[in-house]
């Protein structure tokens, strides 16, 4: 499907007014929603094309600037060790409750949209694997796609460095999808086997996929991204939205190897 110009939305949340960015098809009809978590880069090129992606798959994608409240509106930070400093430290300057009303703001305004069908589900990349997986504990969110969600094993997501979302799993009633590079360091084999445990234990709907690949394989900027991995975690991520999210509609064709 061909897009629309992107448009912008300020949601008021708990902590200000938060930018977000919205791409959708160019067709008349509505669409299920994807809120769309970014890195803690906020909403860069890599980011802007992977809602390009969705959106040209019958979706209305909402991408909030995840530090909306600590910069101004429209910041990008560079792919750089000042970038990764900056975006680590703001990450536990902001608490849980912020973060959670951010989900709840975009969950919101796409149930809200006009293009939007009624159906939400959320995808995230890094930290916003973490949010995306916060963010499914919405009772309207039906599909959750966690991209090698960061802090989720020891809890240290937000201010206090103690967040509660591994023990708050069980309050999940969307269908999740798990990927995992092996050898990210950010999230080691053990960490892993702890959230999937977690997950096995409480009967959770899930599937779950683990590539030999390192942090941030799906971006499709600097060295580590797969192209072959990316494409193939693509075909999974957009079979599990239409299966949760569009069904009984019509389907956009989904690509091909």
């Amino acid at each position: 499907m061909t897009l629309r110009e992107p448009e912008s939305a300020d949601l008021p949340t708990l902590t200000g007014l938060m930018r977000t960015r919205v791409l959708r098809p160019a067709g008349e009809g509505t669409f299920p929603g994807l809120v769309l978590w970014s890195e803690i880069f906020q909403i860069t090129g890599p980011i802007h094309r992977t809602a390009a992606l969705l959106a040209g798959h019958g979706f209305v994608v909402a991408v909030p600037e995840v530090f909306h409240d600590l910069e101004a509106p429209g910041t990008v930070l560079p792919y750089d060790a000042p970038g990764a400093e900056r975006g680590n430290a703001h990450k536990v300057a902001r608490s849980l409750a912020a973060y959670d009303s951010d989900a709840a703001a975009a969950v919101h305004f796409l149930k809200q949209h006009p293009a939007c069908s009624g159906k939400i589900g959320t995808v995230g990349i890094c930290l916003g694997g973490h949010l995306a997986t916060r963010t499914a504990l919405l009772p309207d969110v039906s599909a959750a796609v966690c991209c090698y969600p960061t802090d989720i094993h020891q809890g240290t997501l937000g201010l206090g460095l103690a967040d509660d979302t591994l023990r708050r799993l069980g309050e999940i009633r969307a269908e999740l999808l798990f990927l995992w590079g092996r050898q990210d360091p950010h999230i080691p084999q053990a960490g892993r086997r702890l959230i999937h445990q977690t997950l096995s234990d409480l009967g959770l709907q899930f599937t779950w996929h683990e590539f030999n690949a390192q942090h941030a394989f799906l971006r499709d900027e600097g060295p580590r991204y797969d192209p072959e991995l990316a494409l193939l975690s693509w075909q999974l991520i957009l079979a599990m939205l239409r299966r949760s999210l569009q069904s009984g509609s019509a389907q956009p064709a989904l690509p091909t190897l």
